[in-house]
């Protein structure tokens, strides 16, 4: 295992080389080579059990047992699926959690306003819908000022209004900060919506990758949405248009 911290400016923000994951007998990821630039936008695709969120754990630093050479940046930003707000802290406490030296009400009220959150700061977890909690998960991640931010599914629990209004959220901060992003996903539209450039993972490796050259902001219904949505679901064995 080789882990060392890129520079923020350097070229690539992330690299992967020779990656090699087992859980027990069986092997997750399979000489996995990969590389994020900096301020890209990257989406990981591919079905359940695929090795996607496994990379993502590694990368993240929170799985360290591996073998291969990983780079990442010192900064960084992560948002999981389920929010994980601590219940016995107020929203801006969750906020500045970890932060060292710790963080004020100050630091988290900046980033909350930048979620449209701010009014919520003194609020109780328990007290928040689904989509304002994980728009605290992201205020969380955002406070950290990150050279990249890792997204692992999440508005995989939003309803699809929500989930619409977060993925606009998360390409409105991501074009303002200019950090680079990895979003790990099931959803082949959500990935054309917000990606740079789509990397299909299988098998623990990368199978093919795909540059997403439509014009933004982006649209269901814009010019190549549907022809790249085809391509990305024969990737992934599904025929026709569904």
């Amino acid at each position: 295992m080789t882990r060392t911290v890129c520079p923020p400016q350097s070229a690539p923000a992330v690299r992967v080389r020779g990656l090699n994951k087992n859980f027990g007998a069986r092997r997750v990821l399979a000489d996995l080579d990969i590389d994020i630039r900096p301020g890209e936008f990257v989406a990981l695709l591919g079905t359940s059990g695929c090795g996607k969120s496994t990379l993502l754990r590694i990368l993240c630093g929170l799985d360290t047992q591996f073998e291969g050479e990983v780079a990442v940046p010192s900064r960084r930003g992560v948002a999981f699926q389920a929010p994980r707000l601590m219940p016995w802290k107020r929203v801006w406490e969750n906020v500045v959690l970890g932060l060292s030296p710790p963080g004020s009400l100050a630091d988290a009220a900046s980033v909350l306003a930048e979620v449209m959150l701010e009014h919520r700061a003194a609020a109780w977890p328990r007290e928040l819908s689904g989509g304002e909690a994980q728009r605290a998960a992201l205020a969380r991640a955002l406070v950290r000022q990150p050279d990249i931010l890792f997204l692992d599914e999440p508005f995989a629990a939003l309803d699809a209004l929500l989930r619409l209004k977060a993925q606009q959220l998360v390409a409105r901060v991501w074009e303002r900060h200019g950090f680079s992003v990895l979003l790990v996903t099931h959803d082949v539209e959500e990935a054309l919506l917000l990606a740079d450039r789509i990397v299909l993972m299988c098998d623990g490796a990368v199978a093919c990758q795909m540059d997403v050259t439509l014009a933004r902001p982006r649209d269901v219904s814009g010019p190549g949405f549907g022809a790249m949505r085809r391509t990305l679901l024969a990737w992934l064995g599904v025929s026709g248009d569904v």
